[in-house]
């Protein structure tokens, strides 16, 4: 570490280049996996907060809750009493000239789900005409005690309360009374809701119905899978880039040394040290970079939007700045296996 640390004090640019490309792929998995994880949120972040176990719905639906549609004899299958029944579906919600992309969630305000509701302002709904939408609609110009409609319904609809956490598949969601739901989806009274949602994991027998577990219901959201599948093999791509890039540096700084390695072995200094030079210089250079990529990230993520949605997980930051680290030790091998092979007579003698 000696020989190691005094090096890079000496070859303060040649190491400080090094050390900056290393950080700015560093800063972008960073980024990349903030990312990932803020959009994956805005998908689950209501099924999340609902403290769900399993799902009830249709078997047509293809695993989707908003597309299922349960009959009178389907929901007495499973009963109110063991799980909520939910009423989803996308609509068009106007406010005078605004027009928002959101999700309806009706349910009654007696539920478990009612009660996870996290209120940011106002109140939950106390008439079938009132609604608590989430507060990223606020953002978008949505005040308490205004009117909106939503989907099919021309009847207008209060404003009570905003809630945080409050989004599915991407859309913030407004929620209220069930009652409204048919009207807002354009459905038929013979339907009574999307599904049923549970802290417990439930089970059904035959009939219309199924049971999927909250990842299930994660994996049949429309783009889920394919947008953390796309992200993930970004990422990975990434790490193994800086791979080839830490590779490629040590090697050109080993070449450029080799005589001085030489000198230092016909001296009686011991491969295992220069080795453990490099190693230790690999992980001084590796740590410098994630550190300042962590720093560059979280000051991105303050300064953002809030339309961008970014969210770190620190423990996730952690182990992929120690997976960066271990990385860079692995493409260290081919410069140490350089050194490992010096003949100092040979180099010298050359």
């Amino acid at each position: 570490m000696f020989l190691a640390w005094h090096e890079i004090k000496k070859e303060k640019l040649r190491y400080g280049l090094v050390v900056a490309v290393i950080a700015m792929i560093a800063y972008l998995i960073f980024i990349l996996s903030a990312l990932a994880l803020g959009l994956a949120n805005e998908n689950t972040a209501a099924v999340n907060s609902w403290q769900t176990k399993s799902v009830v719905l249709s078997k047509d639906a293809n695993g989707d809750l908003s597309q299922s549609l349960l009959t009178q004899a389907d929901a007495n299958q499973v009963g109110e009493k063991q799980a909520d029944l939910l009423a989803l579906t996308p609509g068009i919600l106007k406010q005078g000239s605004q027009r928002e992309s959101a999700m309806f969630v009706g349910l009654s305000k007696n539920s478990q789900v009612a009660q996870t509701i996290s209120l940011t302002k106002g109140r939950l709904w106390q008439s079938k005409n009132e609604v608590v939408v989430s507060s990223k609609l606020a953002d978008q110009g949505i005040k308490l005690g205004q009117k909106i409609t939503l989907g099919l319904q021309s009847q207008p609809l209060t404003v009570v309360g905003f809630a945080k956490n409050a989004e599915y598949n991407m859309a913030p969601i407004v929620y209220g009374d069930r009652s409204q739901w048919a009207a807002i989806k354009g459905t038929t009274n013979q339907f009574v809701g999307s599904g049923f949602v549970s802290r417990q994991k439930l089970t059904v027998s035959g009939g219309n119905l199924q049971v999927a577990t909250k990842a299930a219901l994660f994996e049949k959201m429309p783009g889920y899978s394919a947008q953390n599948k796309t992200f993930v093999l970004m990422i990975a791509f990434l790490i193994l880039i800086s791979v080839v890039i830490v590779a490629i540096f040590l090697y050109i700084l080993t070449v450029q040394k080799m005589e001085n390695f030489a000198v230092l072995r016909a001296q009686g200094i011991p491969v295992s040290y220069l080795v453990l030079n490099t190693l230790s210089q690999t992980v001084l250079m590796m740590a410098v970079a994630v550190v300042i990529s962590m720093g560059l990230a979280l000051g991105t993520s303050a300064i953002m939007p809030a339309a961008v949605p970014m969210f770190f997980n620190f423990n996730l930051i952690g182990l992929t700045g120690l997976a960066l680290v271990v990385m860079g030790l692995l493409g260290a091998v081919i410069p140490m296996r350089l050194i490992a092979k010096i003949d100092p007579v040979t180099v010298i003698g050359g």
